[in-house]
């Protein structure tokens, strides 16, 4: 009996009556398309977090880690921690930083860089 996966009906097939060549053909298929959906995964992911936003991991043999959000990679997210490090870490290791957890109302490490030629408005 054929199984339904979605609105598709899923193919038997018998890879006893293949070759080499057709069954490394098909390995090649199903590699890249397990791949595929490995990237899709993890941009969905990605897009939980913003560029700039705070977040805590805990890498391996490390105390949890924070960190700021700089740039997305093809797998992975950099994230620079509070001490300089750079890290790549794959998005479904990350959670974002509780505000409450760093005081709440706290200002926020930003500089203001006045511009030239312009004067402050009051």
């Amino acid at each position: 009996m054929p199984r339904f996966w979605g609105l598709r009906q899923m193919n038997r097939i018998n890879i006893d009556v293949l070759s080499e060549e057709e069954l490394i053909e098909l390995n090649h298929k199903i590699v890249a398309r397990l791949r595929f959906l490995n990237e899709m995964r993890s941009h969905s992911e990605m897009l939980d977090f913003r560029i700039g936003e705070k977040v805590k991991f805990h890498a391996p043999g490390q105390p949890e880690l924070t960190g700021t959000l700089t740039h997305y990679n093809k797998k992975t997210v950099t994230v620079i921690t509070e001490g300089g490090q750079h890290w790549n870490v794959a998005p479904g290791l990350l959670s974002k930083l509780d505000s409450s957890a760093e005081g709440g109302a706290r200002v926020s490490n930003t500089t203001v860089v006045p511009f030239a030629g312009r004067e402050r408005k009051k």
